[in-house]
């Protein structure tokens, strides 16, 4: 989902992490879902790619961590 998002925004790997001051492994990660991201990682992705409510809700429910223990 956020691979999806970042690529309609027009954002490469390296400018969506330099906006949320992130390496840019950390967004390969979360694009490939093998890491979770922290609730301040997430509320950025949320504002800055604009994910819907619904997407956002489906990423929550798909990632294989328990987001919850994140936040």
């Amino acid at each position: 989902m956020i691979k999806k998002y970042r690529k309609i925004r027009g954002l490469t790997q390296e400018q969506l992490a330099e906006m949320i001051d992130i390496s840019t492994r950390q967004i390969q990660r979360l694009e490939k879902g093998t890491d979770v991201p922290s609730f301040t990682t997430l509320q950025k992705l949320v504002i800055i790619l604009n994910i819907s409510d619904k997407d956002l809700g489906q990423y929550i429910r798909t990632q294989k961590k328990d987001l919850y223990e994140v936040i």
